[in-house]
């Protein structure tokens, strides 16, 4: 995440796409009365959100990514079981309707939830279907169940894309989406929360 005026975040954007390694990349932008970050910090981490699993490749291969217009269409299936990949916590500040908590603390105890119930669903024939705040969550999760063999669909860009696209989002979304940063909660419309 970064912070700056609109200009200024072209200009990182514009010398980002002219780096083969991020050309194409899903830009999500946001406005904010204040700055929502104190302090700019860099860290090169082996993995950005531990999942607590070994050897999963989210670069190469993850779940089958659904447009926000596609998903609208999709979570209204009978067969599809909808999970939230966040923790609880971000849960209960909001969530798709008919979404499943998977009353996990950690990210890296979502594996858990799903081993517990991978099974009942693929013998019940579920069509599995994940989101998360900005699809990161989604790409390592979704990249180890294809690992496994499952197919697993997620939302693209996650709920603040869903947001951005889809202009009457309240509609299968309830209450508002936590951020990691100054802002703490935003609207479907992107905007604070009071």
């Amino acid at each position: 995440m970064l912070a700056g005026t609109e200009e200024q975040l072209t200009k990182v954007h514009d010398w980002l796409e002219g780096d083969p390694r991020f050309a194409g990349m899903m830009v999500k932008r946001t406005q904010c009365s204040e700055l929502p970050f104190k302090r700019l910090r860099i860290k090169s981490k082996k993995e950005i959100v531990p999942l607590g699993l070994h050897d999963v490749d989210a670069a190469s291969k993850t779940g089958i990514k659904v447009s926000p217009k596609e998903w609208r269409e999709l979570i209204k299936r009978d067969d599809v079981v909808l999970l939230d990949n966040r923790n609880s916590f971000e849960y209960t500040h909001g969530h798709f309707k008919n979404a499943v908590d998977p009353g996990v603390k950690y990210f890296r105890d979502f594996a858990n939830y799903m081993k517990d119930h991978l099974a009942q669903w693929q013998a019940e024939h579920k069509t599995i279907a994940m989101y998360c705040t900005g699809g990161i969550r989604c790409e390592k999760t979704t990249a180890w169940l294809a690992d496994k063999g499952v197919q697993v669909y997620q939302l693209e860009g996650g709920i603040l894309n869903y947001f951005k696209e889809i202009p009457d989002a309240e509609q299968d979304y309830e209450g508002t989406c936590f951020v990691f940063d100054e802002r703490r909660e935003l609207t479907t419309r992107l905007e604070e929360a009071k």
